[in-house]
């Protein structure tokens, strides 16, 4: 996928305002008339890049109403588990659980970093790289992010229950929403529960939030200007579909397709009903390929994620380890944003291919590529941990844990790990009693 070339903005615009300083200095006249113009000329630009009509050949292989997506899907098993098998889901649960907090908490501190700058932190603490165990030193370490939880708080000797994570806030907001509308929620159902929980949002459920407070229905929030409706972040809320439809990944999709429409369209839903997909059919395979594999068969074959997914798959082979990932990646995807869901879908399935079921491999890995790391460590983690159950899962990793988690969601700051098992699990034998 080759993107237009673009013009080097940032830097002209900051020449731009360099020199409007000097010139204001020097007493010029006519600054403001000009600026005025160009901001007005730039105007024009977006407005005629917004109107260009879209490839109606493409839009056909690529809907975003749930039927047409489910019509062009390939075959597939559509479900695993004829029946609730609680006892197996029990350790399944808490090991996806326990794994997605753990990658998150991993890639959070170095979310985005260089592979060298965390390769660089890895030899200042004395510690393996890639990582296989938590940083035992961050920078900034009182720095607070989300407002809540301190740097340190994501190391391993100050880390006291898991910290806060927006990808890990989406997990906790997608069990609340079952809990107050049930299996059978909605699209505006979704909505209202963003409006109720959430307290602010990034990229696409940003501007869907902004949306739905402005009155925007639910249905379209998503589609008003919103550039971001590709991006991962409907990605990183899949996890709680397949918490809750374990063993059935056709229901897994559908529950995420409603959750994902509220703020994403195209790759940004079938990246969600992806990895929901992925994640039921988890809970009933011996390997986090396998479930990769059933996953493809719940989004439409000739989509751009499905192709991507399929590539990252025939590359697995020659995929060692986290630098092969990365450049491999950089090398197909040149351009993209490092936000988007395409892109890091591939780091995630390598993550998994290099790991296996060893689950400090899988996040180390993931973690180390670099790019949107926590999210992609914490589904690749969620993943391998539904694969291999909670005994899969080194005590290391949630040892610290304490049975706590933190969330910034309105009047929900903190939950337990064991009242989230046994609140998921509850959801879980609704789905299928459903």
């Amino acid at each position: 996928m080759a993107y237009p070339n673009l013009p080097d903005f940032k830097s002209l615009t900051s020449a731009i305002e360099l020199h409007v300083q000097l010139k204001h200095e020097y007493g010029a006249d006519g600054i403001e008339r000009i600026l005025a113009r160009a901001e007005r000329d730039l105007k024009r630009a977006l407005g005629a890049i917004k109107r260009l009509p879209i490839d109606a050949d493409l839009e056909e292989k690529e809907p975003n109403a749930l039927r047409p997506i489910q019509a062009l899907r390939p075959r597939g098993p559509r479900r695993l588990w004829a029946s609730f098998d609680s006892r197996r889901y029990a350790a399944k649960l808490e090991g996806a659980l326990l794994g997605r907090f753990a990658g998150c908490t991993l890639g959070a501190p170095v979310e985005f970093w260089s592979i060298d700058d965390m390769r660089e932190l890895a030899k200042e603490n004395g510690q393996p790289f890639p990582p296989t165990e938590y940083w035992s030193r961050v920078p900034w370490p009182d720095r607070k992010r989300y407002g809540l939880s301190p740097r340190r708080m994501y190391t391993r000797d100050e880390m006291d229950g898991v910290p806060v994570d927006d990808d890990l806030a989406y997990t906790l907001l997608g069990l609340l929403i079952v809990e107050d509308y049930g299996p059978d929620f909605t699209v505006e159902d979704v909505g209202k529960a963003w409006l109720k929980y959430l307290p602010y949002a990034c990229t696409a459920e940003k501007v869907a939030l902004a949306n739905l407070k402005n009155g925007v229905p639910a249905r379209r929030a998503a589609a008003v200007d919103n550039p971001y409706c590709e991006w991962i972040g409907a990605d990183i809320r899949a996890d709680p579909w397949g918490y809750m439809a374990p063993g059935w990944p056709e229901k897994a999709a559908q529950m995420a397709y409603r959750d994902a429409y509220v703020s994403h369209r195209r790759q940004g839903i079938y990246g969600e009903m992806f990895f929901a997909a992925a994640l039921a059919a988890a809970f009933a395979t011996s390997h986090p390929l396998e479930a990769i594999e059933i996953a493809l068969t719940e989004i439409p074959r000739q989509c751009a994620l499905s192709k991507a997914v399929r590539w990252a798959l025939n590359r697995a082979p020659k995929i060692r380890n986290y630098r092969h990932a990365r450049e491999a990646m950089d090398k197909k995807f040149a351009g993209m944003s490092g936000v988007h869901t395409i892109n890091n879908a591939c780091l995630t399935i390598w993550g998994l291919s290099i790991g296996g079921t060893d689950v400090t491999r899988v996040i180390g890995e993931t973690v180390a590529m670099g790019m949107d790391n926590d999210c992609t460590a914490a589904t690749a983690g969620s993943i391998v941990g539904a694969v291999v159950g909670k005994h899969g899962v080194p005590k290391h990793w949630y040892r610290n844990f304490n049975n706590t988690v933190h969330s910034y969601l309105i009047g929900r700051r903190r939950f337990t790990i064991s009242g989230l098992t046994s609140r998921f699990a509850k959801q879980a034998k609704g789905v299928f009693g459903a």
